[in-house]
């Protein structure tokens, strides 16, 4: 159901692929995804220094390979009728799902543009000394066909990067307090991230989807660029959150 409707932008309460057969087809030019990582199996963080559950929420929980599979191929099926035909689709995940995605863009004919490494220099330190401290995540940029002329403003990446074209490893520092005064989310993402990936494939005026927009990151950096946005998520609490931070800019 519709939670909120400005002049730019418009959030919706439920299912995404419920909410996501409300949006014309073919009419959305950006799409950020951040689905669940599954990553809620009882397991232990450190967060803030100390030790933490690892758990955000039965949204999270793995539902078992399979329907985890079929969920993301539901989802990203989804976004491809909404998507215009020269749109691009950005989607983030750690190795526990980014793969399998991948592996569903390729078998609906998506092609992949690049696969970015988002590398945290401050993430958490491993808790089971037990393997490597997990310290970056993947973001897929992809579009519904290989032949698509879909928007990439170089120029503008290029000068964001000094004067030199930016490469497919970004170093971002994870979410800061100052982000997070309306409200908390266990996987909201640095405003940094969603800058880039905005400011690279869509142009002012151009409308931006996110269909699990959590905190409203996505959001936030759209309106702030004046591009237009939709946001979705099935809590309230988090809709409530997006609509706060949209409605302090």
């Amino acid at each position: 159901m519709i939670y909120c409707k400005r002049n730019n932008y418009k959030l919706y309460m439920g299912d995404c692929l419920q909410e996501l057969k409300r949006i014309e087809t073919k009419s959305v030019d950006m799409i950020f995804a951040d689905p669940p990582y599954r990553l809620s199996n009882d397991g232990i963080t450190c967060k803030s220094g100390k030790m933490a559950s690892v758990n955000k929420g039965e949204w999270d929980r793995s539902r078992g390979l399979k329907e985890d599979y079929n969920f993301n191929k539901r989802w990203i099926r989804a976004c491809n009728r909404v998507l215009k035909d020269d749109g691009t689709m950005w989607i983030s995940g750690t190795y526990h799902v980014i793969h399998s995605i991948a592996f569903i863009l390729l078998e609906m004919g998506n092609y992949i543009i690049n696969e970015i490494t988002w590398v945290k220099p401050n993430a958490a330190p491993n808790m089971g000394c037990r393997c490597f401290t997990a310290s970056q995540e993947t973001l897929l940029w992809v579009k519904k066909d290989k032949k698509a002329n879909h928007v990439f403003n170089y120029s503008f990446m290029k000068e964001l990067n000094g004067g030199k074209q930016m490469r497919s490893v970004w170093q971002i520092p994870t979410t800061p307090k100052r982000e997070k005064v309306y409200g908390y989310h266990p996987t909201q993402k640095p405003k940094e991230l969603l800058y880039r990936c905005i400011m690279a494939s869509t142009n002012k005026g151009q409308l931006v989807l996110d269909p699990f927009c959590g905190s409203g990151t996505t959001g936030v950096v759209a309106v702030e660029n004046e591009r237009n946005f939709i946001g979705m998520d099935n809590l309230e609490e988090y809709v409530e959150l997006t609509n706060k931070r949209i409605e302090a800019i």
